[in-house]
């Protein structure tokens, strides 16, 4: 290339330009938009022009027919990055794009079916209405937040109700195709990560103060919709607690003699009756009823309360426990 063949004036605030020669448009045929990637050799020159070491980044793929291009970096640790590269709608069936850099790009309605793209980058990237059917997705870096899902939280926070609520319905779908993607791969846990953000993203569609939402929460934070067993546990324990310090306060009786928290007592007493008061609360919680210690007074009401709570609590424990384990 001579000094004076004009060179595409694509350039990124981050520093990064590109020097391929210029078409008329005064972009490189690789980043001008108007021009259509779907002639048959256009798959075999993106390969060579990545390998050559051509910027990949914000490069114009809109339409482009690149089935089974094979973009994979081999014997690197990094792959191609092609950060706010264009994809709307492009054909990448059966693709290879291993460990792909994907950041802040478009893939909006791309068909990436039978395609490989574990490992990939795709933060911040759009990821609405993609055809996922058969793409090996395990190790994909989504973020986070997805794209739409940050978009919808900003509006909501300028009140562009509106705005928000056409967000979070993206958001919604993409988690939705992104979990149906998951789990037709057996990549159970990663759809089951994606089931609790699509249920999280209804939620916010849900009116503010409805009951609805309300529940919704609820069985977010003491279960994450099923998926979280581990806060059930939390849950329970922390109930577990909560209660004993009530005995303390409202008294248990024991051998006819009546258990109650009392700064004469000394530290050691107490001690001894909080740890009563913890045991009597598993008892409680777990349905047991040893009889043993007994509620008196306002502890009738604090005991009949932990008690339908625990044994719904229990129950529900397993129903997660076991849908996770056969998974």
């Amino acid at each position: 290339m001579n000094d004076k063949t004009p060179t595409c004036c694509y350039h990124e605030d981050e520093g990064f330009s590109c020097h391929e020669p210029a078409e008329p448009s005064g972009l490189c045929y690789w980043h001008d938009p108007k021009i259509v990637k779907d002639h048959p050799d256009d798959a075999a020159r993106l390969e060579a022009y990545a390998r050559q070491g051509g910027m990949l980044r914000g490069i114009a793929l809109k339409n482009a027919k690149l089935a089974g291009i094979d973009l994979v970096r081999h014997h690197q640790k990094t792959g191609f990055d092609m950060s706010h590269a264009e994809l709307y709608r492009a054909d990448l069936q059966g693709a290879h794009l291993f460990n792909l850099n994907l950041q802040n790009a478009s893939l909006m309605k791309a068909d990436l079916r039978d395609s490989n793209l574990h490992c990939a980058n795709l933060i911040n990237c759009n990821l609405l209405g993609i055809k996922w059917n058969g793409a090996r997705i395990e190790n994909i870096n989504v973020g986070k937040v997805i794209k739409q899902e940050r978009m919808a939280k900003e509006a909501e926070k300028v009140g562009e109700a509106e705005i928000a609520k056409d967000y979070f319905e993206q958001t919604e779908e993409i988690y939705r195709d992104l979990r149906k993607a998951a789990e037709r791969e057996g990549l159970f846990a990663m759809g089951g990560h994606f089931l609790q953000k699509e249920l999280t993203m209804r939620r916010h569609l849900m009116p503010r103060f409805s009951s609805q939402r309300f529940i919704s929460k609820a069985i977010d934070l003491f279960c994450g919709y099923g998926e979280a067993p581990m806060r059930v546990i939390g849950f329970s324990l922390a109930l577990i607690f909560i209660c004993a310090i009530l005995y303390m306060f409202t008294g248990l009786n024991y051998s006819d003699e009546v258990h109650i928290f009392n700064l004469d007592n000394g530290l050691k007493a107490n001690l001894v009756l909080l740890f009563n008061c913890i045991y009597y609360s598993v008892v409680t919680f777990t349905t047991l009823g040893y009889g043993d210690f007994t509620p008196i007074g306002l502890s009738r009401a604090i005991a009949a309360i932990e008690a339908f709570t625990g044994s719904f609590t229990i129950a529900l424990y397993v129903v997660v426990f076991v849908k996770k384990m056969t998974r």
